[in-house]
């Protein structure tokens, strides 16, 4: 494409001279729009591929079943049909996927508020102006988050384990006869202590972040006006970051809807935790133990559905809330 030529004005003694003005032609502007494009590809590659094709086949196996003709032995003896929402019904019916349900929702009783308590607890002994050692102590509660669940799991594990841990022997010295928690329902507190210790830290970041955040002019004045280290801890601090405090809560509802590493690692350790303690664990027993892909899509839908109505309805309460004291 030729540029268009303008001509400049004759100056005194000087003949005209023309010049050329430059233009942006279609190949560059278009080059420019797909140059974002380019830069996200290999991220929208991978959702795609590692996440998107994956929920999509889970859905499509929801609906799908088995079905086995004669004895099932020989070519064509079983074939894949449409099956509707059986699977569905059959999971929501099925006594140990209702079971599992009630055992999560317990312990996501137990280990959220007592998570996050501990969280916004050492978050605003870190960011008071007496402490001391602050480096020091935000890397010693932030490690265990840096250690893998099955391994933690397995350190406590042994730990609980009366005949190899040295804090039953100290109970032992003292002549205290303290159960193992490996024992009936004291189990539920042994898998929520490793789901605390390791989650504690990674949200005490999170608000202790938040805390930093906040100018020092209002602590300056609050102190002006006579306020107690508690009293700015709980008008100032915590107000401003609630909404650090909400992230929170949703990243450990999903977490608890999810558990599974604890759990399994534990189960050879103890009698008390079945193959679906947790329904990820049925999921699991169901896909790799008992073959039936199909009972453990749907199962596996329901979680992930149930996941998202959960996490969203908690944050619509909260707005609401947050909103109607607005107003």
């Amino acid at each position: 494409m030729t540029s268009p030529t303008t001509t400049a004005p004759a100056r005194a003694g000087r003949p005209a001279v023309a010049t050329a003005t430059r233009t942006t032609g279609p190949s560059t502007s278009g080059r420019r729009r797909l140059a974002p494009w380019g830069f996200l590809a290999p991220a929208i590659v991978l959702f795609v591929l590692f996440l998107a094709l994956p929920i999509a086949y889970a859905v499509y196996l929801s609906f799908r079943t088995e079905k086995v003709s004669g004895l099932g032995l020989g070519a064509g003896a079983r074939t894949e049909v449409w099956a509707g929402l059986s699977n569905y019904a059959s999971a929501l019916g099925d006594p140990e996927f209702l079971a599992s349900v009630g055992r999560v929702a317990l312990y996501g009783l137990i280990v959220v508020p007592t998570m996050l308590g501990l969280a916004l607890v050492f978050a605003l002994l870190l960011d008071a102006r007496r402490s001391r050692a602050t480096t020091f102590s935000r890397t010693a509660i932030f490690l265990p988050y840096a250690v893998p669940a099955v391994i933690s799991s397995l350190l406590w594990g042994f730990l609980y384990l009366p005949g190899v841990s040295p804090f039953y022997d100290v109970f032992d010295a003292l002549g205290w006869d303290v159960p193992s928690l490996f024992e009936g329902d004291l189990v539920m507190f042994a898998v929520a202590n490793i789901a605390v210790w390791g989650g504690t830290g990674f949200n005490m970041i999170v608000i202790y972040t938040a805390l930093k955040a906040i100018p020092s002019e209002l602590y300056e004045a609050a102190e002006l006006d006579g306020a107690s280290q508690v009293a700015v801890a709980t008008r100032i601090k915590v107000p401003i970051v609630l909404p650090s405090i909400i992230m929170t809560s949703v990243f450990s509802m999903i977490a608890t809807l999810q558990v599974f590493a604890e759990p399994t690692t534990l189960r050879p350790l103890s009698n008390a935790i079945s193959t679906t303690w947790t329904p990820l664990m049925k999921v699991y027993r169901d896909a790799f133990t008992r073959g039936d892909l199909y009972s453990a899509a749907a199962t596996s839908v329901i979680i992930a559905v149930a996941t998202f109505v959960l996490s969203f309805g908690f944050l619509r309460l909260v707005q609401s809330r947050a909103f109607g004291q607005e107003k």
